[in-house]
């Protein structure tokens, strides 16, 4: 069994006992979340689709940690210039693990 489900701006193909990492928002470790956007469950050989969600279908999962991504580094050089800049961004992400699938 498994299932697509949407998070943020983000689609993810999860199975129980997944671990994702999401983009940050307001849950501390061992919060219970519930994810209802689910866009297509598989189960016992038989495909769900949602337009554009799946009725009643929703992935349980809990919050394992809250972290900083790896570091990312744009760099901008000019050549025969003496200009140049660089700047990092580290991404706020949560871990989460997937508990459980369930259809309606």
């Amino acid at each position: 069994m498994f299932a697509i489900v949407e998070v943020g701006a983000q689609q993810f193909n999860v199975k129980k006992d997944d671990i994702i990492e999401v983009h940050r928002f307001d849950a501390v470790k061992n919060d219970k979340v519930i994810l209802d956007k689910v866009l297509l469950v598989y189960k016992d050989k038989k495909l769900e689709i949602g337009t554009p969600y799946v009725l009643g279908a929703k992935v349980e999962a809990v919050v394992l940690k809250q972290m900083m991504g790896e570091k990312t580094t744009a760099y901008k050089y000019r050549r025969r210039k003496a200009s140049h800049w660089e700047k990092g961004h580290r991404a706020q992400l949560v871990e989460l693990k997937i508990k459980s699938i369930e259809l309606a």
